[in-house]
């Protein structure tokens, strides 16, 4: 069975087309994929895998917005990818004189000159690169977008990954999807500006005006958010009276790709402006923001229920984080605890099981897992799992031993 992820309403499926090759600059290996041409300098495979991602993010990004890939011509975009470090800072510095950690999109008024350029390193580097992996896709079809919009969904992208998944199947092809978690790192800074927080005015205008609000980044993602995730926003009378995903959806259809970057800017403020009551979006967008929360306050409010014996509070808050976050172990752990609350074993089980998958610490996990069984009835498996508890962490020694001496 093929892996796919279910990424904001979409549901993407795995590319199992091999990746062929293409010439590449001396010391770069080549890979082309459907969309891409890809140039490595960590061998065949890393090309070829590269290809593979990029291509499934380019079929997510396009499941959203809906371009027509034909006009591009057939014309692949370009991705060099260097796990070098210093051949990579000195590629970006020759360009563009300075250096720019994870990834730079360069573009160029000549198609064919454009290019992302990646280096493969840290976690905060993957980042970047996911972030300008989705500015290289959208001006692919639009050169000059607004820049409110180009930051606010390359930011909104910016925490996908690409699970390379398993090699399986009768054809031996590699099994892969895109993992989506919202990143949400703006969302204290923009709620903390309060009512110095959003001008839709202002950030619609800002390309025209040649002024950009403070925190423009996070405000421009804020408005994204507020805009796309509109959709499961209710209201005191349990609807939004303006539809801001269906105005944001239009957008899409109105912008140029032979327009300057300020022509586009003033065709979706005149498009918004003609739906949107800007007094009453902004009151809308702070609802919004009010409500929204990290995955570290989620946490801290389910731990709170659960404490307080509100499991059905408790229960609410770690479902939410986990859908935030469906790769951390805490929601699944806590889930865990609340289902052995409520005798449920075997969903308790499966939760722990998924908490030690996404990384929580194997001793606490053995040991939740001892406690579960023994509830369960099943003896001999629990002390078995108490005992992993024991090599894993002396720190459970005396009580894994405890309990075992009463199992026996």
């Amino acid at each position: 069975m093929k892996k796919y992820a279910r990424i904001l309403g979409f549901t993407l499926f795995a590319l199992s087309a091999a990746a062929v090759r293409a010439q590449a600059p001396q010391g770069l290996s080549a890979a082309n994929g459907q969309y891409y041409e890809v140039w490595s300098d960590g061998g065949n495979a890393d090309a070829q895998f590269l290809a593979r991602e990029l291509d499934s993010r380019f079929l997510l990004y396009n499941g959203f917005f809906h371009f027509n890939p034909k006009t591009l011509g057939g014309a692949r975009l370009k991705v060099r990818a260097y796990r070098d470090r210093q051949t990579y800072d000195a590629y970006i510095k020759e360009r563009i004189d300075t250096t720019s950690p994870g990834a730079v999109y360069l573009h160029y008024s000549q198609p064919e000159r454009r290019e992302l350029v990646i280096h493969r390193g840290s976690t905060d580097e993957e980042r970047m690169f996911s972030h300008q992996a989705f500015v290289q896709y959208l001006r692919a079809f639009v050169s000059y977008p607004p820049s409110w919009f180009r930051e606010g969904f390359a930011i909104y992208f910016s925490n996908v990954r690409f699970d390379s998944g398993q090699t399986g199947g009768g054809d031996g092809a590699a099994q892969a999807g895109l993992v989506y978690e919202e990143n949400l790192a703006w969302l204290e800074s923009v709620k903390a500006l309060g009512t110095n927080g959003l001008s839709l005015e202002s950030l619609l205008l800002s390309d025209v005006k040649k002024s950009q609000p403070d925190n423009f980044q996070g405000v421009s993602w804020s408005l994204v958010s507020f805009m796309v995730e509109s959709r499961n926003m209710k209201n005191s009378e349990n609807t939004l009276k303006t539809d801001y995903f269906r105005i944001i959806c239009e957008c899409f259809l109105l912008l140029s790709n032979s327009a300057s970057v300020e022509d586009n800017a003033q065709r979706l403020y005149d498009h918004i402006r003609g739906w949107v009551d800007f007094p009453v979006a902004e009151r809308d967008y702070t609802r919004y923001l009010a409500a929204r929360k990290t995955f570290a306050d989620l946490i801290n409010e389910g731990q709170r229920a659960y404490n307080d014996k509100d499991a059905k509070a408790a229960e609410e808050a770690f479902l939410s984080a986990k859908k935030q976050r469906p790769n951390h172990y805490a929601p699944y752990y806590y889930l865990g605890l609340l289902s052995y609350d409520g005798k449920q074993y075997g969903q308790a089980e499966e939760y722990y099981r998924a908490a030690r998958q996404y990384g929580a610490e194997p001793a606490l996990i053995a040991y939740a897992l001892g406690i579960n069984a023994a509830a369960a009835g099943r003896n001999a498996e629990a002390i078995a799992f108490l005992e992993q508890a024991k090599e894993a962490s002396a720190s459970y020694g005396e009580q894994a031993d405890t309990l075992i001496k009463r199992l026996r």
